[in-house]
């Protein structure tokens, strides 16, 4: 065998052992995921009438939330128990995805890593809190507020869970933001100047997002903009002790 066969042979080797260490880590992921629903299937009721907690606070008294399709009452809390599943399990499922990537980074890559993984998976816990506890009675009351004289609000629980999800995920990317700008200044495509240098860029974006992603009114806009312009400054302190950091370690 002739040295260039031999190495197409090992190269091949290495390709279809990360193939096979890829899939590992997405079957561990995988099967967590649906195990975490599996249990949580029997609790999925209770798991809604806590996420409706919000909406029905500001409903009139005797009023209550309906169900359009006959199949809603059992699809809907069988959706909620995966997506809760999905959320829980999001710690092993990140660290499935840096037991996969750890091996071939350098070891000052590595400190880093690890540190972003855990931060990012706070973050979006901690936007998801801020929705429910915050933005959802907020944007619920205002609804109320402004509803025309004579006009019931009432809503379909499939409706309803299809719109906090939306508002969930919304808010837990955008609490993303300061782990977004430092993997941006650590990877060197931006400096910590340049973030400052486009704050006011970042303020008309933030509106901008938060306009695409939220429903129309003005509450729910702001309650999203205003954390995320909030966020951008957080990331540039957090990029900037990063950048002190890279300097003290060289």
């Amino acid at each position: 065998m002739t040295q260039p066969a031999a190495e197409d042979d090992q190269g091949a080797q290495g390709f279809l052992s990360h193939l096979v260490e890829l899939r590992s880590r997405l079957l561990y992921a995988i099967a967590a995921w649906l195990l975490l629903a599996l249990a949580l299937i029997p609790f999925g009721n209770r798991l809604y009438a806590l996420l409706a907690v919000p909406f029905r606070a500001t409903l009139p008294e005797g009023a209550q939330m309906i169900a359009i399709d006959p199949a809603s009452p059992f699809f809907t809390p069988l959706k909620l128990s995966f997506f809760a599943a999905l959320v829980i399990a999001m710690p092993w499922i990140l660290y499935q995805l840096w037991a996969f990537v750890a091996p071939g980074l350098y070891r000052h890559e590595q400190k880093l890593a690890m540190p972003l993984l855990v931060s990012s998976t706070l973050l979006f816990y901690l936007g998801c809190a801020f929705a429910y506890y915050l933005v959802l009675p907020v944007v619920f009351g205002f609804m109320q507020a402004v509803a025309p004289e004579g006009v019931e609000v009432m809503t379909d629980i499939s409706r309803y869970l299809d719109f906090v999800l939306v508002i969930f995920l919304a808010f837990g990317v955008t609490f993303e933001v300061p782990v977004a700008t430092v993997i941006l200044v650590a990877l060197g495509w931006v400096t910590v100047e340049q973030l400052k240098a486009a704050r006011s860029y970042m303020i008309v974006a933030a509106f901008v997002i938060a306009a695409v992603l939220t429903p129309p009114d003005i509450v729910s806009q702001l309650l999203l903009a205003i954390p995320m312009c909030v966020l951008y400054e957080i990331g540039i302190v957090a990029a900037r002790l990063v950048v002190r950091g890279n300097k003290a370690s060289g």
